[in-house]
C-alpha cells in the first residue's frame, strides 16, 4: 500500500449570520460560566487559607506554651 493518497471529501457548510450569532453567545455564556467557577473556587481557597492560619497559629501558640513549661520547670525535679 506505499505510495497510496487517500482523499477525503469535506463538506462545506455555509455559516448564516444567526449560527455565528447563537455560536457566540453560547461561547460566551461557557466563559461566563467558568468565570463564575473560578470567583466561587478562589472564595473556597480564601477561606481555606483563614482555617489554616487559624489551625497554625493555635499550633505555633501551644508550642511556645510547651518550651515555656520546659524553660520554667526545676532541672532534676
Amino acid at each position: 500500500m506505499r505510495g497510496r493518497v487517500t482523499l477525503w471529501a469535506v463538506e462545506r457548510t455555509a455559516w448564516s449570520d444567526d449560527r455565528l450569532d447563537d455560536l457566540a453567545n453560547r461561547v460566551d455564556a461557557g466563559f461566563a460560566r467558568v468565570d463564575a467557577d473560578i470567583r466561587e473556587l478562589r472564595a473556597e481557597i480564601g477561606s481555606l487559607r483563614v482555617a489554616l492560619l487559624r489551625v497554625g497559629g493555635g499550633i505555633m501558640i501551644g508550642l511556645v506554651g510547651v518550651i515555656a513549661a520546659i524553660l520554667v520547670s526545676p532541672v532534676g525535679g
